[in-house]
């Protein structure tokens, strides 16, 4: 198996087009074609990582944090970016960030919080736009099937739970094959009335190119009539953070002890409490605090993120607890999440944990 295997199967799942524009998820050091022997999982990759690789026998490192997020002048070995890339470098050890992109999908990052705490009835945060466009292309009653079939296998008329989703309308075009035209029906100079249906599909934008080739490969028409339109609908299973319910209420400060329990807590860094059970909750792995708005509106309890700063605490106006549990903490269990997800596809290849801890912040008790 070669590299670009494993980054085709991660990238159908979260697609490098779902990451923030700031990010710089994908491969960051390595040839695609390289056959993979073996794959180490981290939060973050650093040289420790990188000789734990070497350690293991592993020539693919897979982090949710890109090593390098911005593009390098040099690469002396003056800082820990530049010393950890030249020794993946020296050891033949590719890079792979999978970060926002991760991020953005439910049954993400924040997706996998809200599973350890047994949220129901989840959805993304803020589900993104811009991400959705519908095809509508005019068919001969003949070829109808064999165009909406190649449709669907290329990804269009997939929406969430449901798949092969079409709308189709029944009626009747007209063309004049012109000199030099070769028609699938008709002759050069003669006005032609053909039975058509007119098919319609929401796709998701990344998918385009390749809805685009197979449609025009099983299309009959020498010219295909096809038109694309972006959609503003938001996509609801794609986004930042996420939000459910507890499957009973809690009293703030049961719910506190859950919440430590639940993601192996040793601090809490909170907003003012109320004499409130907490019964729906909003999550988001990492530095969340662009969410706050959202988690209000949704008629979140709490909203349990990371990074915060103190003035912005301020922002809870007294509307919602903010919870601070770490940037490490809220996006611990993603290095799990990835191992389920490459295992689900590829059950016999060796993909392994890291022993590292990455976490840059130590308490002190």
């Amino acid at each position: 198996m070669k590299i670009k295997d494993i980054i085709s199967y991660l990238e159908e799942i979260a697609p490098l087009s779902f990451q923030e524009s700031y990010d710089n998820s994908g491969l960051i050091v390595g040839d695609a074609n390289q056959s993979v022997e073996k794959a180490l999982i981290s939060l973050d990759c650093t040289e420790e990582v990188v000789d734990d690789a070497i350690a293991k026998g592993c020539n693919l490192i897979i982090s949710h944090h890109p090593i390098v997020f911005s593009g390098l002048k040099s690469l002396t070995g003056k800082n820990y970016i530049e010393r950890t890339v030249i020794k993946a470098i020296k050891n033949n050890i590719a890079l792979y960030a999978i970060h926002t992109n991760l991020d953005n999908i439910l049954g993400g990052v924040s997706s996998k919080i809200a599973d350890q705490l047994g949220l129901q009835n989840q959805a993304i945060l803020r589900p993104k736009k811009g991400l959705l466009k519908k095809l509508t292309v005019l068919v001969p009653r003949g070829q109808l099937e064999d165009v909406r079939i190649a449709l669907f296998k290329a990804g269009a008329g997939s929406l969430g739970q449901y798949d092969e989703c079409s709308y189709n309308t029944a009626g009747y075009g007209t063309f004049r094959p012109l000199p030099g035209a070769k028609p699938f029906i008709g002759e050069q100079g003669k006005q032609e009335r053909v039975e058509e249906t007119k098919i319609e599909v929401v796709f998701q934008t990344h998918l385009e190119r390749k809805i685009l080739v197979a449609m025009f490969a099983a299309h009959p028409y020498e010219e295909v009539s096809y038109q694309i339109t972006a959609l503003e609908n938001p996509n609801q299973y794609v986004g930042s953070g996420a939000i459910g319910n507890l499957n009973e209420p809690m009293e703030v400060n049961q719910f506190f002890q859950y919440l430590k329990e639940k993601l192996n807590l040793k601090v809490i860094r909170h907003t003012q409490t109320f004499n409130k059970p907490i019964s729906r909750v909003a999550v988001c792995g990492g530095a969340g605090g662009f969410l706050l708005d959202d988690a209000k509106r949704s008629g979140a309890d709490v909203f349990i993120t990371a990074d915060y700063k103190y003035h912005e605490f301020f922002d809870a106006e007294k509307a919602i607890i903010i919870a601070d549990i770490g940037h490490f903490e809220s996006e611990q269990f993603t290095q799990t999440l990835l191992l389920d997800i490459i295992k689900k596809k590829f059950a016999n290849f060796a993909v392994l944990l890291t022993e590292i801890d990455t976490n840059p912040i130590k308490y002190y008790s």
